[in-house]
């Protein structure tokens, strides 16, 4: 009989003992700035909100909304499964659960690949927008000066979130607070100079922004939403702290949905504030204006803030240095997770013994990340953007995985209850479902060589990365299967329906006994 079998975990530790993570470390404030700094708040408005308004002019408070709704049905199915399995490999050990080892691994390599190419992004941005402040700003367009500082941010945030998960959140706190800070007083700016009549373009609000059936274009819509997606995405990084948060099985959960909601409120608000004061128009500080859609803030910063307008400037490279961080955190505990189950070698299950950190699996996470953005730099800035744009794909592919496994792992209970039904049934299935037609719209659309900035192969750049980096993730776990320490993952003992998960106890822990398939205790 396999120690699966025998509700034993794949180390023969039992249940409980952990992963020598550093367990209570997070509360729900940490776990909800850790949330929201992950999204990187003010490069990702800065970065989309252009777009969007070029895709659906005044509709675009409403666009944010309705992409923030397959958000929060997700978040619900990453509650739902945390309060069972609160284990740090999230959507890897969920989906292994509920699908097997394949699906399984696939879904870790979602969340892995994600993170190597947002590392990419957020190290360039981070680079760029430190020159701006340097000078005459004119280093920000040497790119060997930019890579180089870029390298050197994913370093120190690497090693920063090497030595401790604490030091991490007292960081996130400042880091945070600079960028609400700027959005803040954006808002706080653009509100004076519609009231006193310096904004140019002022504009009434009108309840049209928010209606959903004005739009114009089906194609337009479509894509706005998506852009809107997935400025949303990385609040799930509270999830995968779940092992080191008090309360692992309540406060992870929590903390996803404040996170969510708090973002909806704070891309709203910011954009309904920005429409304000400089109009949709394609002129001058317009949003409509096609010169201004790469970075809003970057156009409206000294029109709306005078003399204090670099403080938008410091809030992006913040943004990105913050989100940085954030981003290596999580990933590197799922391949911890991933090691632990046999999934992944073993030297990804090491954890430092002072630090309590996947210390070889975040080392990775940062080498990964320099090794990417260096490579993709050097062959093409335009292989490298259309890297970024192809990111929602892998978004897309491990958040509706995480919805499936929900909706399959509660299968035998989704009636028992009203709130079975609807939090572990009805939400993360229309999550998923809405995930999965944004993956194959996207992928179509990419695919088409006019998209993007590169053309691979005869069909879109976007698409040969976005696709490529998934079916590398395909031939890795076939290359791990051929060798004789991933046979117990693969043959389903190490990681299945009824394992014992690797978490930790705590004095509010509640029963950590493992789950049959029908998700009962065994």
């Amino acid at each position: 009989m396999s120690q699966a079998a025998l509700g034993k975990n794949p180390s023969g530790a039992p249940p409980g003992a952990g992963k020598g993570l550093s367990a209570g470390t997070l509360g729900v404030w940490g776990s909800v700035v850790i949330g929201l700094a992950s999204t990187a708040p003010v490069y990702s408005l800065a970065a989309s909100l252009g777009f969007v308004v070029l895709a659906v002019g005044a509709q675009a408070p409403i666009a944010f909304i309705l992409a923030f709704i397959p958000m929060l049905f997700i978040a619900f199915a990453y509650r739902e499964l945390n309060r069972e399995i609160p284990d740090c490999g999230t959507s890897f050990t969920w989906a292994t659960k509920a699908f097997g080892p394949w699906v399984g691994w696939m879904a870790g390599w979602g969340v892995a690949v994600a993170g190597i190419i947002v590392l990419a992004n957020l190290a360039q941005i981070a680079g760029i927008y430190l020159w701006l402040l340097i000078g005459d700003g004119s280093l920000a367009e040497n790119s060997l000066v930019v890579t180089a500082t870029g390298v050197f941010f994913i370093a120190a945030m690497t090693y920063i979130s090497y030595r401790g998960v604490e030091i991490g959140a007292k960081l996130q706190n400042v880091l945070l607070g600079i960028q609400y800070l700027a959005l803040g007083l954006f808002v706080v700016f653009a509100l004076i100079g519609i009231a006193d009549g310096t904004a140019e373009n002022a504009t009434s609000p009108s309840l049209d922004w928010f209606n959903p059936f004005a739009f114009e274009s089906v194609a337009g819509f479509t894509e706005a939403v998506l852009l809107a997606l997935f400025i949303y995405w990385g609040w799930d990084a509270c999830l995968a702290l779940n092992e080191e948060t008090r309360d692992a099985r309540r406060i992870p959960g929590l903390a996803a949905l404040i996170s969510t909601v708090l973002l909806l409120i704070t891309y709203v608000g910011v954009t309904v504030a920005a429409m304000m004061y400089a109009g949709v128009g394609e002129a001058g500080v317009g949003l409509g204006n096609e010169g201004n859609a790469e970075d809003v803030f970057f156009a409206l910063k000294d029109v709306v803030l005078g003399p204090a307008a670099w403080l938008l400037v410091v809030a992006v490279l913040v943004s990105a240095v913050s989100s940085t961080q954030t981003t290596i955190l999580p990933t590197a505990r799922g391949t911890l997770s991933m090691a632990v189950y046999r999934a992944l070698p073993n030297r990804f299950s090491t954890v430092h013994p002072r630090f309590k950190t996947p210390s070889f699996s975040t080392l990775v996470m940062g080498v990964s990340g320099i090794g990417f953005y260096v490579v993709m730099t050097l062959v093409s800035e335009n292989i490298l953007a259309d890297s970024i744009l192809s990111l929602g794909l892998a978004i897309a592919f491990y958040y509706a995985i995480t919805g499936y496994a929900c909706v399959w792992y509660f299968r035998r209970e989704l009636f028992t209850s009203g709130h079975n039904f609807v939090f572990r049934f009805l939400l993360p299935l229309l999550g998923a479902l809405i995930l999965s037609a944004a993956f194959i719209r996207s992928a179509i659309d990419m695919a088409d060589v006019d998209y993007g900035y590169s053309v691979l192969l005869g069909v879109g750049g976007t698409f040969v990365v976005g696709i490529g980096s998934l079916a590398l993730g395909l031939v890795l776990m076939l290359l791990w299967r051929t060798r004789s320490g991933s046979l117990p993952f693969f043959r389903g003992e190490s990681l299945n329906a009824e394992t014992a998960v690797l978490v930790p106890d705590s004095p509010d822990a509640t029963d950590a006994r493992p789950r049959s398939i029908d998700g009962g205790l065994t």
